[in-house]
């Protein structure tokens, strides 16, 4: 599964820009980033006049438009998506997906806590809250919280990711090559652990295969 963390925190506090800083820093050490947004207001992405616009009032229940460089799906559902099914979705070659918003949603949360904006945390007693990141580490508000970051330190964010979920995801399935130590993606981590555990599971005495290490040399 590919890792999901969310950005949560009171209106107009700053998400998006930390987001956006986290995108830039953590593409820039070469991971693929995946984002979703949450909008409880509802939302339109189709212009009107557009071709996909005309299909969709039409009455078209799915529209979906590719070009050679990226595709997008409008669809109407009964009721909300859950987190997981939306970030199923997804491109499985992603090493992380973050989201803007989804307070409510079981997974790992960091939550901006702004000087002068922001007077309790909204997930101060939520088991998923992972990491407060505030320009105000001395707000009484934050006393018991174990992981406070510099909001205004992106690198020091990005590294406390990259340290616990996106490294933590990599460290399943390792490739070296003539000696160097390959960086494998979500997509291809699981098709090695799956097509070896298939075929090793098969062998006598290796039904269960829980440590394999595979050496091939060419002479």
């Amino acid at each position: 599964m590919i890792p999901v963390l969310s950005i949560v925190g009171s209106s107009d506090c700053g998400k998006t820009t930390l987001l956006e800083n986290l995108i830039r820093e953590l593409s820039g050490r070469g991971y693929k980033v995946g984002t979703i947004k949450h909008d409880v207001h509802g939302f339109e992405i189709d212009k009107e006049g557009k071709d996909t616009y005309r299909h969709k009032q039409a009455g078209a229940h799915s529209v979906l438009i590719s070009s050679p460089w990226k595709y997008a799906l409008i669809s109407d559902v009964d009721s909300e998506k859950s987190l997981d099914e939306i970030a199923g979705f997804m491109p499985l070659e992603l090493d992380i997906i973050l989201t803007e918003g989804f307070k409510s949603a079981v997974k790992p949360k960091i939550e901006i806590f702004r000087k002068n904006h922001s007077d309790e945390l909204l997930c101060a007693d939520d088991p998923t809250l992972v990491v407060v990141a505030t320009n105000d580490k001395n707000n009484s508000a934050l006393e018991g919280i174990n992981n406070i970051l510099d909001l205004d330190n992106t690198k020091e964010i990005a590294d406390f990711i990259e340290k616990h979920y996106i490294q933590k995801s990599y460290g399943r399935v390792s490739l070296t090559v003539n000696g160097e130590k390959i960086k494998l993606n979500q997509f291809a981590r699981d098709i090695v652990e799956s097509t070896l555990k298939g075929v090793i599971s098969q062998l006598k005495g290796c039904e269960s295969p829980k440590d394999i290490d595979i050496k091939i040399k060419d002479l």
